[in-house]
């Protein structure tokens, strides 16, 4: 059984253990030691980084209360060890466990939902609630969490018998065996887990719920702490900050002027509808009539101006009504007919102008990448 160091002080950077085993595993080393200040992962966390002696530990796993450190070098048992722990990668992930700690607490006091899932990523944390959470709900626990933070309350970590763990009320994911760790935030929280946490909540500094989804009859959250939670801001005050210079807005504006920017589109949008639309009707009028087939081209077309060009000119013709929108080698085309089946002679016709496409007997689409003297040649004839 390794004595786990990190369950009492998840602060400490640096300890000195000795030796109990070291074995050869699939190309590396697996290392027992009597004591251990990093965490080999679990409840939702990735193992820490750190060295043995100097030497990178690459991967950690726990088995029986014992935790194994892999190393690409050897260590002999019974000798004395230096550990360090990475602590740039440590320290993020305490506030955000701490931090995760103190939000689903606070929701479960609120509002009754049961933390079900939780998973830290290298940047955001996901959890999952079994009950369904408003926006108003989230707000309440968001503050209400940071709230646990400003007063920067010490956190409590402690080993129960058996007897003491059944008398006593607190949260866990999952059905727990073997010694039970318990970490509680007075007034808070007290919850099942093996992590290290931050000595007081004013560590972790800020708690910010980024998004929020419905999920199997609960609610998802995806949330960040501390330094993970500054990242963010930054980042999003960077971007803030540039479409701000762009659209000429405040900072806390650049949502109005978006959506000022929207409907201006909007409005030009529908202005350019009407002018092709009265643009196809002129088009349209003065296609002429012919017993043959009619060949059109136009740039600057969508499939649907397209269709409604083409379903004028069968009007006009006893053939075929092919029109192309493009440039060439790069041609949308529509191709309709009330004299012929077009379904029937589909494959001859992409054959012919290089195309892909389908449809119904009255009507094909489809791309080309013939140019366009070779096409007009082949509705020509």
């Amino acid at each position: 059984m390794t004595d786990k160091l990190y369950y009492n002080d998840g602060e400490l950077r640096a300890f000195d253990a000795r030796v109990l085993s070291c074995r050869e595993e699939n190309g590396a080393y697996s290392v027992e030691l009597d004591r251990s200040a990093l965490f080999p992962g679990g409840g939702g966390q990735e193992a820490d980084s750190g060295t043995l002696n100097g030497i990178p530990v690459t991967g950690m796993y726990e088995s029986d209360e014992t935790v194994y450190h892999i190393l690409p070098e050897p260590l002999e048992p019974g000798s004395a060890v230096h550990g360090t722990v990475d602590w740039a990668l440590r320290f993020p992930r305490m506030q955000g466990h701490s931090g995760e700690h103190i939000f689903s607490g606070t929701v479960h006091r609120l509002f009754g939902g049961e933390n079900v899932g939780f998973h830290m990523g290298a940047g955001e944390m996901t959890l999952d609630f079994s009950a369904e959470l408003s926006a108003g709900d989230i707000a309440r626990a968001e503050l209400e969490a940071n709230r646990a933070v400003w007063a920067d309350i010490p956190l409590r970590s402690q080993l129960p018998s058996d007897t003491e763990l059944r008398h006593m009320e607190y949260r866990s994911k999952k059905e727990l065996a073997g010694r039970v760790r318990i970490v509680e935030i007075p007034g808070v929280d007290m919850c099942a887990c093996c992590a290290p946490h931050v000595a007081r909540t004013g560590e972790i500094g800020l708690i910010k719920v980024l998004d929020a989804m419905r999920h199997r009859g609960g609610t998802r959250i995806s949330l960040v702490c501390g330094e993970q939670a500054y990242r963010d801001y930054a980042a999003l005050h960077r971007v803030n900050a540039h479409s701000s210079a762009l659209l000429s807005a405040r900072r806390l504006e650049t949502d109005a002027a978006v959506e000022r920017l929207l409907r201006e589109n909007e409005d030009k949008h529908s202005a350019i509808t009407a002018l092709k639309r009265e643009l196809l009707a002129f088009k349209a009028a003065s296609l002429p009539e012919t017993d043959g087939n009619l060949c059109i081209f136009e740039d600057g077309l969508d499939p649907v101006t397209l269709r409604e060009l083409v379903n004028a000119g069968v009007e006009k013709c006893s053939g075929i009504c092919a029109a192309f929108s493009g440039s060439d080698g790069n041609y949308k085309y529509v191709i309709g007919s009330k004299s012929v089946d077009l379904r029937a002679v589909s494959g001859e016709i992409n054959a012919a102008i290089s195309g892909r496409g389908g449809g119904s007997s009255a009507m094909l689409q489809g791309t080309s990448t013939a140019g366009r003297a070779v096409i007009e040649a082949y509705f020509k004839t």
